[in-house]
C-alpha cells in the first residue's frame, strides 16, 4: 500500500476547514486528497490532478483508512458514496493548473498541495524503468505515453552525445562522476543498445569507484534521478506552475510543496523568498519540514522528503 509522506504535517499546515476547497496537484494514489476530504466536509471539495493516465485509471480507494489507497475498491465507489460530488479528478499535467481550474470552475481555493515524489506504484509496478532494482525498459515517462516524439531515458543514453549526457548527469543529478559515467555509457552502446535498467545500472556501477558514496546509496541513484527529471521536464514544469498558484489561491490560501531532491527544494525556496519580498506571501516554514523518526521507520521513502509552505497575503 502507498503511504503518503508527511501526511500529518500536510494536514497541520493546510488546516482544512469545513466547506473549503483544495487542490492536490499530484493526486497519485490519493492519500493526501482523501485525508483532506475527511476534514473539509460536508461541502468542501478537492480537485485532484494526476499526470499519469495509468495510475489515474487504476487508483483504488479503501474508505476504512486515510493512510492510503487499497486496490480492493474502485474510485467509482468513493465518488458515489462517502465523497460523492466532493472529489473532482482530472488527468492532466499540473503545469496547466490555471486552465484546469477555469475549465472545472473550481473557485475559492483555500490550499494547493504538490507531492513531487514518485509513488510506490511507479517504483514497484508500472514497469517503466524508474527503479534500478528491477530489470525494466528505459522509459521513465511519468505520463505513461509511448508516442514516438516523446523523449525517453532510452533515447538519452543511446542517442545523446557524450557531452550532453555528462551535462545532464552533473546538472540534474549532482553526479560528480558524470564524465566517467557518460564515457562508459557511450562505450557500451557501441556494442549494443542500452535497453534496460539493469544494463544501465551495471554500466554506472563499473564507472564509479568501489566505495561510491561510502555505500549510502546505490551508485545508479543520481543517474536515474537526472534522467527522470529531464525526461519529464520536472523542474521546468514546477517553475512554470508555482506562479499560477498565487493566481488561483484566495487570500490567506496556502501552497505546500513536498520535494525529494535539492533542485526542487531550491526552486521552491527561491520562489517563496522572492514572493515574500514582494509582499505577496508569508513563508510558514523557515526551514524545510522533514519526517520524524516514527515515519522514517514506517516509510523509508520519506527520508528525502522536504515540505515547504507559504500563505498568500
Amino acid at each position: 500500500m502507498h503511504i503518503p509522506v508527511l501526511l500529518k504535517e500536510v494536514i497541520d499546515y493546510l488546516d482544512p476547514k469545513a466547506n473549503k476547497n483544495f487542490i492536490d496537484c499530484t493526486l497519485g494514489e490519493g492519500g493526501h486528497a482523501l485525508a483532506i476530504l475527511e476534514k473539509n466536509g460536508p461541502k468542501g471539495k478537492v480537485l485532484g490532478i494526476e499526470r499519469d493516465s495509468e495510475i489515474f485509471k487504476n487508483t483504488k480507494y479503501n474508505p476504512s483508512t486515510s493512510s492510503g489507497l487499497s486496490r480492493a475498491e474502485s474510485r467509482d465507489k468513493i465518488l458515489n458514496t462517502r465523497y460523492k460530488n466532493r472529489l473532482i479528478t482530472v488527468c492532466d499535467n499540473f503545469v496547466n493548473l490555471k486552465k484546469i481550474v477555469n475549465e472545472q470552475k473550481f473557485n475559492e481555493v483555500s490550499g494547493i498541495l504538490f507531492d513531487l515524489g514518485l509513488s510506490s506504484w511507479h517504483l514497484q509496478e508500472c514497469g517503466r524503468g524508474f527503479s534500478f532494482s528491477k530489470d525494466e525498459p528505459l522509459n521513465m515517462r511519468l505520463d505513461g505515453q509511448q508516442f514516438k516524439n516523446e523523449l525517453t531515458a532510452y533515447q538519452i543514453v543511446n542517442c545523446w552525445s557524450e557531452e550532453e549526457i555528462e551535462r545532464t548527469l552533473r546538472q540534474y543529478g549532482g553526479e560528480k562522476f558524470a564524465k566517467r559515467i557518460a564515457e562508459r555509457i557511450c562505450l557500451a552502446r557501441k556494442a549494443k543498445p542500452i535497453e534496460s535498467t539493469k544494463q544501465l545500472a551495471e554500466i554506472v556501477k563499473k564507472a564509479v569507484p568501489p566505495n561510491y558514496e561510502k555505500g549510502r546509496i546505490n551508485p545508479a541513484t543520481r543517474t536515474f534521478l537526472a534522467l527522470r527529471i529531464v525526461v519529464n521536464q520536472e523542474l521546468e514544469n514546477l517553475e512554470e506552475t508555482l506562479p499560477q498558484t498565487l493566481d488561483v489561491l484566495e487570500k490567506n490560501g496556502k501552497v505546500l510543496v513536498i520535494s525529494f531532491n535539492s533542485l526542487e527544494d531550491r526552486l521552491v525556496k527561491n520562489f517563496f523568498r522572492t514572493k515574500e519580498k514582494q509582499g505577496l506571501i508569508k513563508i510558514l516554514t523557515k526551514k524545510p519540514v522533514v519526517a520524524g523518526g516514527k515515519e522514517l521507520e514506517e516509510n523509508p521513502r520519506s527520508r528525502s522528503a522536504s515540505l515547504r509552505a507559504a500563505k498568500k497575503l
